[in-house]
């Protein structure tokens, strides 16, 4: 049975039959409301889920899955100690999204993000040798971060490189600092320009037994503050980082003597801050938010009694 089959199926059933069936919810959905885990608790959990092995988990292994938490009672508690519950959980949670319940496509799965974004952001920093190597690297850098941002949701960085070509910037820290800035800058806008239509308008909302009560442009707005303020810290530290390595690093002995050690330094040290903070940026913010009822619009006080609503964040 096919992942939208399994969705038809249980909303047929909800619609064919006289009797009160409980309505269906979104395994991850279910998963992420259930379980109210601390920074830790999450780090470790994208750990898991951004092993790149998750790119290649097949399409019958996943439908396994979560058949296996559609129809296992035990699997209605993602604390469950049985080793096939929770290599089911992190088949779905690596694989579908909670939004739609749709598979995400293998290169945007949250696995592919790092395989794709080390070499593309080490390029990038890349001191310009033309226009060629610097555009190039921006096309498939903010290529990818659109197409990610939007299928994983609810301006290209030549600029400094421009700047430095025609002032002929002379500062070491202004040299290294700029494009850092850019970088940061332009991931914040790429995402709030891939998710705007969620801001504007709303993303669903609902109560903790996944019942949707409307949409909702503050929970969309958030939503993509909290994205965008995540991928601003991903990528400005990963930028960051291999620039103060190289700048000290340039002055050491062993530079002098082996000049071309210093490329393998810098790719080395992006892909190794990229793959610490990749799971720790998206770790920062619940995938499953939660804002106090009261505080929201008025027109879903009356639809729920619960005190908080959720909402579905997006990665």
């Amino acid at each position: 049975m096919s992942l939208e089959q399994e969705e038809e199926t249980q909303h047929g059933l909800l619609l064919g039959s006289s009797d009160a069936v409980p309505a269906f919810i979104e395994p991850n959905v279910r998963f992420w409301i259930t379980v109210r885990q601390s920074f830790i608790q999450r780090l470790l959990q994208w750990t898991e889920l951004l092993d790149p092995t998750n790119v290649f988990i097949s399409v019958e292994s996943i439908e396994n899955s979560r058949q296996l938490l559609c129809t296992n009672q035990d699997a209605s508690n993602p604390a469950s100690g049985d080793e096939r519950i929770q290599e089911a959980w992190k088949q779905s949670l690596a694989t579908v999204h909670p939004d739609s319940s749709n598979l995400i496509p293998k290169f945007f799965r949250p696995a592919a993000f790092l395989p794709f974004m080390a070499p593309t952001v080490f390029l990038s920093m890349m001191p310009p040798k033309g226009i060629k190597s610097v555009i190039l690297p921006q096309v498939c850098l903010y290529t990818y971060m659109t197409a990610f941002n939007s299928i994983n949701g609810n301006r290209s960085y030549v600029v400094p490189h421009f700047i430095q070509m025609k002032y002929g910037l002379t500062n070491p820290w202004i040299k290294r600092l700029l494009p850092v800035v850019f970088l940061v800058q332009a991931n914040g806008m790429n995402v709030y320009m891939s998710r705007n239509i969620e801001s504007i308008k709303g993303i669903a909302v609902m109560d903790k037994e996944g019942n949707v009560l409307g949409h909702s442009p503050i929970a969309g707005i958030k939503a993509v503050r909290e994205t965008a303020a995540s991928r601003t810290v991903l990528f400005g530290t990963s930028a960051l980082i291999p620039e103060v390595f190289t700048y000290f690093f340039k002055r050491t002995q062993f530079f002098l003597k082996n000049p071309g050690s210093l490329w393998i330094l810098k790719l080395s040290c992006t892909v190794l801050t990229m793959g610490l903070m990749a799971p720790v940026s998206f770790s920062i913010f619940p995938q499953i938010g939660r804002i106090q009822c009261c505080s929201h619009e008025e027109k879903f006080q009356p639809s729920t009694e619960e005190t908080e609503i959720f909402y579905h964040r997006g990665v």
